[in-house]
């Protein structure tokens, strides 16, 4: 695969979020669904996924800007190592090393032994006979990717849920992973479609639909919500019920808190990669008595009549 950052267009330096935006961008406009015609959009949609994985994970991400794994996610051979002389390399190649890559090449050409494993280390499995095989000879292909979707409510992304999907023919458990996004599609390998005969199967590409919710809306990891508020405790502070997707908190407001105000519920948001969790932001609206509360008109017509007095506005 090509350069992860190239392929979704973001430099080196480009921030979670950056990374997290143009992922969403190139994933929508190739989606499966909507390019069921189009091949082309098929391969980048696929290329556009592998590398979120890499880029999408702080820990793989970092692997890759030191150059320990390479743009498809594999180990990347320790530095030094020249593919045939060993460590050292220079003058000598790979005798210096005590390694004959010719004795090599003869092992491979004569069914086996280090030459097949040398080849197949260093070149992939393009080097291995195929089926009456010679060098360069390509294995069976493999099965054709799955497209699937599967639409989560926030209590099942909260919760880690493990949920149990079909596939074609055959039901798979899938665990919501952490720090997953509306519109992200996660490969689920070896559960695509059959290939031929000796062939592996393809890899299932799951599109992750998070359903609206009525009370909370979503702002990456962290959570929004509105939470009604007494007069009376707006007026004289204290603890009041706050609704979270994993069931009521309480929390306590100061005195004279007024409608708007904004109050942070740390670690009741949606889990992260890292396995933290995101915040909940409540934000308070004044709830008035739904009948009428002779006390409080009078008191409320006593505080216009003082301040038609005063000549306050």
């Amino acid at each position: 695969m090509r350069n992860p950052y190239d392929v979704l267009g973001v430099a080196k330096g480009a921030s979670e979020a950056d990374i997290k935006k143009a992922y969403r961008k190139l994933a929508k406009a190739y989606h499966p669904d909507t390019n069921k015609n189009d091949a082309k959009a098929k391969d980048r949609f696929s290329e556009a996924n592998s590398a979120y994985e890499i880029l999408g994970d702080a820990t793989k991400r970092a692997q890759f800007d030191r150059g320990e794994i390479d743009s498809d996610g594999r180990p990347r051979a320790p530095s030094g190592f020249d593919g045939f002389g060993g460590f050292g390399g220079g003058p000598g190649g790979a005798r210096s090393a005590g390694f004959d890559f010719e004795s090599a090449a003869r092992n491979r050409a004569g069914g086996g032994g280090i030459g097949e494993d040398i080849f197949s280390h260093l070149f992939g499995d393009t080097f291995r006979g195929g089926a009456g095989g010679g060098p360069g000879a390509r294995g069976p292909m493999k099965g054709e990717d799955l497209a699937a979707e599967l639409s989560v409510t926030l209590e099942q992304v909260a919760s880690e849920e493990k949920l149990r999907i079909s596939l074609g023919s055959r039901d798979v458990d899938v665990v919501i992973p952490k720090g997953v996004v509306d519109g992200q599609t996660i490969r689920l390998r070896g559960l695509g479609n059959p290939g031929g005969p000796r062939s592996s199967p393809g890899d299932a590409l799951l599109t992750i639909r998070i359903l609206p919710h009525p009370r909370f809306t979503v702002e990456g990891a962290d959570l929004r919500t509105s939470v009604d508020l007494a007069l009376e405790d707006a007026i004289l502070g204290g603890p009041i019920r706050v609704p979270t997707l994993t069931g009521a908190v309480e929390m306590r407001v100061p005195a004279m808190t007024s409608s708007g105000r904004t109050f942070r519920l740390k670690g009741k948001g949606l889990p992260k990669k890292d396995g933290s969790r995101g915040d909940l932001f409540a934000t308070t609206a004044i709830s008035l008595p739904a009948s009428e509360d002779e006390n409080l008109i009078a008191y409320a017509n006593g505080r216009r009549a003082a301040r038609a007095a005063s000549g306050q506005a």
